[in-house]
């Protein structure tokens, strides 16, 4: 049984952390400069290690097995929000990187191997998912024209400056690629509420966001009587209030839901507000949970409409659907864990990753090890280094069952 080398790994981790350091937490926001030259620092990396290793047109790190034609693809992102942790995505991108090397390093010259990547902006600092929806064949030519980052400036342009727009864009190759495996920090407290080292995820929640917009008309707050007021701020209040009501109803075990940001406008204490702006978000592994709170949006926005004179409506601004992850691959997870002597929990994850688009196109599954306090997408975020270890060494366990049949 292969194993990784433990010290190689949290030092590649370690060093991928320094870029857009802050405090123990990391800012590299997609094609930053920090972004930039980790992604310059990876590719290095990676050629090192024995793979052929190049940035692609939208800017993901793909480094191949060299004279392989079988192959197992291991990966996640490096991109992070801001302020973030230095192990969202980072870990799965490192885990990629150290089992191609074990790998060549056991089996030089093999005609199977491991090909690892780092996808692009998976945080949507322009467009959620670039590299891997690029990458999969599932990004049109309209996406990649109309996306726009910080300040408004459009991705095309944020590309040309990178050096990446005109390079070939690496490509999925399902004659290859036998299965895509994504190790990640599970960013949640189950692992850790339960005592478990090792989990395997099930399936990744579908997305759906909403904004919701008020227009009704300033006033003197002091000089206006309640009852003629046309106050978009407090229409969506009441709302946000019902619709959390309505929320609970009709939720199911996975449910989860967010209103995620406000906007009074013109937002001082001494005028009613002309508008208001509400992000509402809700998540669920089942499509028709996700319907159902989606008609429940609708339908508030229909009887708010117009109430007290306020004109309200809602457009929807984000829909992803739920991906299952592969049973067969789960189960070879679940054996690997047990051969290093530690059982795995099964669970949906919350969170959106990579292994959701890249599920609609070739065999997926994502192991999780815990977050210290369930901490994620903060500084704060953190994992003992023994189980970061052990997450990777399941994994190499995993592809080690794939590519041999051991």
């Amino acid at each position: 049984m292969i194993t990784v080398d433990g010290k190689r790994l949290l030092d590649d981790l370690r060093t991928l952390a320094t870029f857009g350091k802050v405090g123990t937490g990391v800012n590299r926001l997609s094609f930053s400069p920090e972004d930039r030259a980790a992604r310059d620092w990876l590719c290095g990396r990676m050629r090192e290690a024995g793979l052929e290793a190049a940035i692609d047109a939208v800017g993901n790190v793909y480094g191949r097995a060299p004279g392989t034609r079988r192959t197992v693809l291991l990966g996640s992102h490096t991109d992070t929000v801001p302020n973030g942790g230095w192990l969202d995505g980072a870990l799965g991108v490192i885990y990629g990187l150290e089992i191609a090397r074990r790998w060549l390093e056991v089996h030089p010259g093999g005609k199977t191997g491991v090909d690892a990547i780092s996808f692009q902006d998976e945080e949507s600092t322009y467009l959620a998912c670039l590299g891997s929806r690029s990458f999969s064949g599932a990004l049109s030519e309209a996406e990649l024209a109309g996306a726009r980052g910080p300040g408004g400036r459009p991705l095309t342009e944020t590309l040309r400056e990178a050096g990446y727009a005109g390079r070939l864009a690496a490509r999925l190759d399902p004659a290859r690629h036998v299965a895509y495996l994504e190790g990640h920090i599970e960013q949640g407290p189950r692992l850790e509420a339960e005592g478990c080292r090792i989990g395997v995820v099930t399936g990744i929640v579908g997305i759906r966001r909403h904004q919701v917009v008020f227009t009704g008309r300033a006033d003197h707050a002091g000089t206006t009587p309640m009852d003629l007021r046309q106050d978009a701020g407090a229409a969506l209040v009441d709302l946000a209030h019902e619709l959390l009501g309505e929320f609970r109803k009709a939720a199911g075990p996975q449910s989860v839901w967010n209103l995620g940001n406000v906007v009074f406008a013109p937002g001082a204490a001494n005028v009613v507000p002309a508008e208001a702006r509400l992000t509402v978000e809700f998540r669920d592994t089942e499509p028709a949970v996700l319907d159902r709170f989606e008609a429940i949006v609708r339908a508030c926005v229909e009887r708010y409409d117009g109430r007290s004179r306020v004109r309200c409506a809602a457009t929807r601004t984000l829909a992803i659907s739920p991906a299952a992850m592969d049973a067969r691959l789960g189960e070879v997870l679940r054996q690997a864990a047990a051969r290093h002597d530690v059982a795995a929990m099964s669970l949906p994850s919350g969170a959106g990753h990579d292994a959701m688009v890249l599920a609609a196109h070739v065999p997926t599954a994502m192991l999780f090890v815990p977050s210290r306090g369930g901490r994620s997408h903060d500084v704060a975020e953190d994992t003992a280094e023994a189980d970061i270890v052990l997450g990777a060494n399941v994994l190499m366990t995993a592809v080690e069952r794939l590519l041999t049949g051991e």
